[in-house]
């Protein structure tokens, strides 16, 4: 099936272990890296950047596998869960990004689909966290409130 709006077909990402083992080299227990977690994300890391420096730099396949918990997670039973969750942010910090660019370049029709392409998806995200229960139910997506939520 194609890509919702590139029309392109792609392949998946990054092949995943086919057991899910914990292997006899990895010599880090399930609280520390718990405790591994917590401190980069005090040093200002993502969800998704703090799973490659694990993965990068500690040699941890995957958290999962470990500690049997996934990374938000473990952010959330610590306190430090995110407003938002990282795709809707990496959407709007985009969507901020095409804004400022109008500003600058107002014929840009190009920039005009991206942003109408952007708006949609994080619509769409929105919808979804709502029914999940991970947003509020007044939640809406609004550009001035957006990039306060952001930055």
């Amino acid at each position: 099936m194609a890509r919702m709006y590139s029309r392109k077909r792609g392949k998946a990402g990054s092949t995943r272990p086919s057991k899910a083992v914990v292997q006899q080299w990895i010599r880090y227990k399930g609280e520390e890296i718990e405790k591994l977690i917590v401190k980069l994300y005090k040093g200002g890391n993502s969800i998704s950047v703090i799973g490659m420096i694990l993965r990068d730099t500690y040699g941890i396949p995957s958290v999962r596998f470990i500690t049997k918990k996934r990374i938000a997670t473990i952010l959330k039973t610590n306190g430090l869960s995110p407003k938002l969750p990282e795709d809707m942010t990496a959407l709007i910090k985009k969507d901020i990004r095409l804004v400022k660019h109008l500003d600058a370049h107002k014929k840009d029709m190009t920039v005009w689909r991206g942003l109408t392409i952007t708006e949609s998806k994080i619509n769409k995200l929105a919808k979804y966290y709502k029914r999940e229960g991970v947003l509020q139910r007044a939640w809406k997506f609004d550009r001035k409130t957006a990039k306060l939520l952001v930055e």
